[in-house]
């Protein structure tokens, strides 16, 4: 099994749509949504995932869960219930974000240094959470170090998680390489859940290694994906042909056309080459294209000059 990465500011609803029409890619998770001290309306929870407003899924058919994040058990209790209502494909909790911002009021990987607090988080959204809705969690292998890596995933298996998604970094770590793959493995024979290994898999060879050294059957994909769409594909059909450049243009103007109806203006361009510059990791016509349009924040002179005639936002 593959799950694509949620990735704040980055992998969003508009990339999600793109990357899971290329395929190879089984389930996704949103970005977070931040549970803070109220109860959130329905908009905020559609807006971060539209796909709620079409069955819980991507365009392309894939289950997309939706991430919370935040500290108070029953703020993300009560959140969960009304999140519930809208009938995601299941809720995951977010114990892994490194953002400073964010672990600076107490959300996301600083977590990982209280697996008490942990279990009643992870405990209250599974009662609030109707029988027969999956809850995942995402965590890293800690804050600072990893010496209480086992203690945090068997809180959560002990709240409910019916699934661990490890990122095989602490957030000391921050995305420096490596991943710590191997330090999955003793996750993985303490809890009696489905364990997916995250972290450094750019290639299908290191997806190779990351399933051995982890031992696990299932990967979450992030920078890798968007660096590369079609490596869920080549992972899951190591013979079959590679995406090309020319492949993926259409889906590149998909996702402008989609950029051009959700963002303001001035953060268009802006939002198109931050997409370019990770494919130049795995396309030399990115890196042509992304030199070519660096310097413009003009959506009409970037479209000119990627896609050759004027755009047409689409919905």
């Amino acid at each position: 099994m593959i799950l694509l990465a949620p990735m704040e500011g980055l992998l969003d609803h508009m990339l999600r749509d793109v990357l899971t029409r290329v395929g190879g890619i089984d389930r996704c998770v949103s970005e977070f949504i931040r549970i803070t001290d109220r109860l959130m309306p329905n908009r905020v929870f559609t807006r971060i995932v539209p796909e709620l407003l079409n069955g819980g899924l991507t365009p392309a058919g894939v289950p997309v869960r939706a991430q919370l994040l935040g500290s108070d058990p029953v703020c993300m209790a009560e959140n969960a219930a009304k999140l519930a209502a809208l009938k995601p494909a299941g809720i995951d909790l977010n114990f892994g974000c490194p953002a400073k911002n964010v672990n600076r009021h107490r959300g996301g990987a600083v977590l990982l240094d209280e697996p008490e607090l942990i279990l009643q988080i992870v405990s209250a959204v599974k009662r609030a959470m109707p029988a027969g809705m999956p809850l995942s969690a995402k965590m890293r292998l800690g804050y600072m170090d990893d010496s209480r890596t086992l203690e945090c995933a068997q809180a959560m298996v002990d709240g409910g998680a019916e699934e661990l998604v490890i990122h095989a970094r602490t957030k000391a770590d921050g995305y420096k390489p490596p991943a710590y793959w191997d330090r999955i493995n003793a996750v993985r024979a303490c809890v009696a859940v489905s364990v997916v290994a995250n972290g450094e898999v750019w290639t299908a060879a290191d997806a190779q290694a990351c399933l051995q050294q982890s031992g696990c059957d299932a990967l979450m994909l992030g920078r890798g994906m968007v660096a590369d769409p079609g490596l869920a594909l080549a992972i899951c059909s190591p013979g079959a042909a590679a995406l090309s450049w020319q492949a993926l243009l259409p889906l590149m103007q998909l996702f402008w056309g989609q950029v051009m109806v959700h963002m303001p203006a001035k953060h268009q361009a802006g939002r198109l080459k931050q997409w370019l510059h990770y494919l130049r990791r795995r396309y030399p016509e990115a890196e042509e294209a992304y030199l070519r349009v660096r310097t413009i924040n003009s959506p009409f002179e970037l479209h000119l000059q990627l896609f050759g005639k004027p755009a047409e936002a689409r919905p």
